[in-house]
C-alpha cells in the first residue's frame, strides 16, 4: 500500500462488512461474523500497511443494503489508504440475474431488497487513486451464484484496487462457527511476520497454508495475475520465456541427486515439470509454463509461486483433484519451491505428487521415481531437524512403496530419521 503526503492524506479507514452466514444442510461453511471477530483484535496499521490515523467500521448482522451502501460511500471518500473486507455469502437475484452479497435475514425470494448488489462495491470504489484500496474477500458462492462465477470466472470489486481471497463453492461440508481457514492464515500471516509483507506475498502465503475446499475460486485469478506481471496475453510455448524449455528427460540442476548422510546416490532422471508435459490447463489460453520459469530463474520467485497457484486451481476447478493435470501443476509447485529454496514446502509437494503419481501409475514408473527423488532430494536440504522430522515419516512411507528404487535411498532416509528423532531439539 502507498502512501500519500500529510497534505493529502490525513486518515486511512478499514471497513469489516460481516454478510449472512453461508450454510449447506444446516452445517455453517463460512462465518462472517467469526471472521470479522478475528479481523478486528488485528491493529488497524498492519491491515492498512500505514500508521497514518485511522477510522474502524464494523458491520455484523446489517439486514439494509442502504446502510452498508453508506458506510462504504464514507469509506471510499477516504483520502488515505483503505481496506475493506467481505465476508458472507453470494447469492443472485433470480429475476435480474446480478450478483449480491447476501446480508442477514437475506432470502432467495428477498435478494432484491435485502442484499447488497456487487456492482455498488465497484461503483463506490471507482473514483479511488490506485495503489490505495485493497479489498479482501473470504466468501461461500450459493448454487445460484456459483455457475455465474465460473461464468465470469473472477469476481472484480474495482480496477483502481486490489483484490485478493477465495470464493468457495457451493458443494463444500465447512468447518462450523469458527474463522475460515483463509481468513485466519491471513491473521496468522500478518502477526507472526516481523515486518509486513506486501498484500501480494501475503495472499500467497495465506493461499498456500490454508486447506481451501476443492475447486475454490482464488483471486487474483491466473489471468489477472499475469497482467499484474507484466505478461498479457500470457506467452505460449513456442514464443521464448527467456530461456530456451528443456528437453524431455532433462533435470533441473539440485534435483539430479538424491544425496543423503552416509552415502552417494545415483541420480534419478525424469521430466522438468516446469517446462515440459504441459498440462490441459494450457488448453484454456496460451501455454503459461515459460514465462512462469522465466520469472523464477529471474528471482522473481513469489511471483512464479503466486501465478502458479492460481493455474492450478483453475485446473483443479475444472478437472479436479485426482487429475493428471493437477498432480503436473502440483510438480510444477514443487520445483518453483525448490528454486526459491523452500525446501520444506518442496519436500511437502513432491511427496504428495509421488502418491498422487503412484494411485495412478505403477510404482517404476520415471515420473513416479522422479516425484519420489525430488522429494528426497530436498529432504536432504532441510537445515531445520523439526521441520525434517515432520516430514520424513510420509516421504520414507512413499520411498517404501518404490521397489524399483535404488534400496539405499530407503535405507539412508530411515538413518537420517532414526538420527533426528534420537537429537535433542534445542532451546
Amino acid at each position: 500500500m502507498h502512501t500519500r503526503g500529510p497534505e493529502q492524506q490525513q486518515r486511512g479507514h478499514v471497513l469489516l462488512i460481516a454478510g449472512d452466514a453461508a450454510v449447506r444442510r444446516r452445517t455453517v461453511q463460512v462465518a462472517p461474523s467469526a471472521n470479522l471477530a478475528a479481523l478486528g483484535v488485528v491493529p488497524a496499521p498492519l491491515l492498512l500497511g500505514s500508521d497514518i490515523p485511522s477510522d474502524t467500521t464494523y458491520l455484523d448482522g446489517a439486514r439494509d443494503p442502504n446502510t452498508v451502501l453508506m458506510r462504504l460511500r464514507t469509506a471510499a471518500a477516504t483520502p488515505g489508504p483503505l481496506f475493506v473486507y467481505l465476508s458472507g455469502r453470494l447469492t443472485v437475484d433470480r429475476r435480474g440475474g446480478r450478483l449480491h452479497l447476501a446480508l442477514a435475514g437475506t432470502t432467495a425470494g428477498s435478494v432484491r431488497y435485502t442484499a447488497l448488489p456487487w456492482e455498488w462495491l465497484g461503483a463506490e470504489l471507482r473514483g479511488r487513486p490506485a495503489g490505495f484500496t485493497t479489498v479482501l474477500l473470504d466468501l461461500a458462492a450459493d448454487k445460484v451464484a456459483w455457475p455465474l462465477l465460473r461464468e465470469y470466472g473472477s469476481l472484480p470489486a474495482s480496477p483502481s484496487a486490489e483484490v485478493y481471497g477465495v470464493v468457495s463453492p457451493p458443494g463444500f461440508a465447512g468447518g462450523g462457527n469458527v474463522v475460515s481457514g483463509y481468513t485466519r492464515h491471513w491473521v496468522d500471516q500478518l502477526r507472526r511476520s516481523t515486518r509486513r509483507p506486501d498484500n501480494l506475498r501475503l495472499h500467497a502465503l495465506t493461499v498456500g497454508a490454508a486447506a481451501l475446499p476443492p475447486g475454490s475460486l482464488v483471486l487474483p485469478t491466473a489471468r489477472e495475475l499475469a497482467v499484474q506481471a507484466g505478461a498479457s496475453p500470457l506467452p505460449d510455448a513456442s514464443s521464448g520465456s527467456g530461456e530456451e524449455p528443456a528437453p524431455a528427460g532433462h533435470v533441473p540442476e539440485g534435483t539430479r541427486s538424491a544425496a543423503a548422510p552416509g552415502g552417494r546416490q545415483e541420480p534419478v532422471r525424469g521430466p522438468h515439470p516446469i517446462a515440459a508435459s504441459p498440462p490441459a490447463a494450457a488448453a484454456a489460453g496460451p501455454d503459461p509454463r515459460p514465462h512462469i520459469h522465466s520469472l523464477a530463474t529471474a528471482g522473481r520467485h513469489l511471483e512464479a509461486a503466486t501465478l502458479a497457484q492460481a493455474w492450478e486451481q483453475y485446473v483443479l476447478q475444472n478437472s479436479g483433484y485426482a487429475s493428471r493435470e493437477a498432480t503436473e501443476w502440483e510438480e510444477i509447485r514443487a520445483d518453483l519451491a525448490r528454486m526459491a529454496g523452500d525446501f520444506r514446502l518442496a519436500t511437502q509437494l513432491w511427496t504428495n505428487a509421488g502418491r498422487a503419481r503412484l494411485a495412478r501409475q505403477p510404482p517404476d514408473a520415471v515420473e513416479v521415481r522422479t516425484a519420489a527423488a525430488g522429494a528426497l532430494y530436498c529432504w536432504t536440504q532441510l537445515k531445520d531437524p523439526a521441520a525434517a522430522l515432520d516430514a520424513g515419516p510420509e516421504l520414507i512411507r512413499l520411498l517404501g512403496l518404490l521397489p524399483s528404487l535404488d534400496p539405499r535411498h530407503l535405507r539412508l532416509a530411515r538413518q537420517r530419521l532414526e538420527f533426528l528423532s534420537r537429537t535433542p531439539s534445542r532451546p
